[in-house]
């Protein structure tokens, strides 16, 4: 049987299924890593064991019991016990991850991490995680305030624009006109000896 390339190997969509979201965070299981680096879980445990000080808990982490029976109801990892795992499982992050390939020490390794870290920064892209989502929601609310205020004005302009302009003032006689008040009363009395002397 012809050996599989890396690429068949380690496909974005296979790598995809793969990552899980533990703890707020895109994991991998170590025996999912194992897997796709052509190895066994023992045979990686045992490297990054000899090399905890890469390893720190945001690099890697052991599952809770409760975090156990979460992946196990979803059928993502064997029952503890009767041919399953016998050791807590590890999960590894993006940073995790990149650190493998200087431990394990093989070109497949390597060649793998490449599609896996490349994988990890589309769903970044693609996807956010609880704590990436909670933080983007609170910058598009200080953004749709700043906004909220701008169209607000914009809105007020554009119905001002829109409300029929007033009626132009009627237009009367050429010249002098005489306050309204006036015309009701009588002239001015030197206007009528004016008119009595004519």
């Amino acid at each position: 049987m012809p050996r599989k390339s890396t690429a068949e190997i380690a496909s974005p969509d296979l790598i995809e299924r793969r990552i899980h979201i533990v703890r707020g965070q895109r994991v991998m299981l170590d025996s999912d890593l194992a897997d796709l680096y052509g190895t066994t879980t023992m045979a990686l445990n045992q490297a990054v064991k000899r090399n905890l000080d890469r390893f720190p808990d945001d690099f890697s982490f052991h599952l809770t019991e409760p975090e156990v029976a979460a992946l196990i109801s979803q059928i993502v990892i064997s029952k503890p016990g009767r041919g399953g795992r016998r050791k807590p499982t590890r999960v590894f992050t993006e940073h995790g991850i990149a650190m493998l390939s200087s431990v394990l020490n093989s070109l497949t390794a390597v060649r793998v991490n490449i599609q896996i870290i490349r994988t990890f920064v589309r769903l970044r892209r693609l996807l956010a995680t609880p704590g990436e989502l909670v933080t983007q929601l609170q910058q598009l609310a200080e953004t749709v305030q700043l906004h909220d205020r701008q169209i607000k004005t914009i809105t007020d302009v554009l119905t001002r624009m829109m409300e029929p302009p007033p009626e132009p003032a009627k237009k009367g006689r050429i010249g002098f006109q005489p306050p309204d008040s006036m015309s009701d009363q009588s002239p001015p009395p030197a206007m009528r000896s004016t008119r009595s002397r004519e």
